[in-house]
């Protein structure tokens, strides 16, 4: 590719940078009353993603997200019987988590911690693009000889930057086993779809970036698992 590969990660760094930074603009701009609470939750959210990593990413790769093991599937990371086995555990993780909250509160309180649009196309772009972006850091910043603890860091501050941009759009989610725990125990259901459908089309839109402009592959064919059992 030559320095084409240079030349684009230029164009997709700028990308990131001003697409994140405009949508936390329209957010403040639409819901400016939310400032603080949208602060909040991104910072609970990207903390959270830092306890979790911590405590658990050394025996799973921890991607608590099937958008994130989708990517590492197509990457070669994480075989499609693993795969499958980390959707299931993901979102039983999910739904746990929205249990402890309805043992705590009601069932309406769980309903107000789903992922819920304010405009469902602003949503569907958000969530794909803002997935994207975070598969790509996910798919860099965990490779062997970038991985000396920068990603334990760079990825929950990537999730926090997501948050505050988003929530006011989409709800911020790029998980939709985030989504599908507390829409299953607070039985709402609204919008839930796009919570299905966008993240992991992002998460294929982040792997072919990495794979063109990071590793200037561009066969785009999905790499080959090391073996049963291989994890991100």
């Amino acid at each position: 590719m030559g320095k084409l590969h240079k030349y684009l990660a230029e164009a997709l760094g700028t990308f990131t940078l001003v697409v994140v930074g405009s949508f936390a603009i329209v957010s403040a701009n639409l819901f400016p009353a939310a400032g603080a609470g949208i602060v909040a939750i991104a910072f609970g959210f990207g903390f959270a993603l830092l306890a979790g990593l911590y405590a658990f990413a050394a025996v799973s790769g921890g991607h608590y997200n099937p958008a994130v093991s989708l990517a590492m599937f197509l990457d070669g990371r994480l075989s499609i019987a693993d795969m499958v086995r980390y959707w299931i555990a993901q979102v039983a993780g999910a739904i746990a988590a929205s249990l402890v909250v309805l043992i705590a509160y009601d069932d309406n309180v769980v309903a107000t911690t789903t992922t819920q649009a304010s405009d469902v196309w602003a949503a569907v772009v958000v969530e794909v693009v803002f997935t994207a972006i975070f598969i790509a850091v996910i798919l860099d910043s965990t490779r062997p000889e970038r991985a000396h603890g920068t990603a334990l860091i760079a990825i929950p501050v990537t999730l926090v930057a997501i948050h505050v941009a988003a929530i006011p759009i989409s709800g911020a989610s790029v998980n939709p086993a985030r989504s599908l725990g507390p829409a299953i125990v607070g039985t709402e259901f609204h919008d839930l779809w796009i919570y299905l459908i966008a993240p992991p089309i992002g998460a294929l839109l982040g792997w072919i970036a990495h794979r063109i402009v990071v590793m200037e592959d561009t066969s785009l064919r999905p790499v080959q698992a090391p073996g049963e059992g291989a994890t991100g």
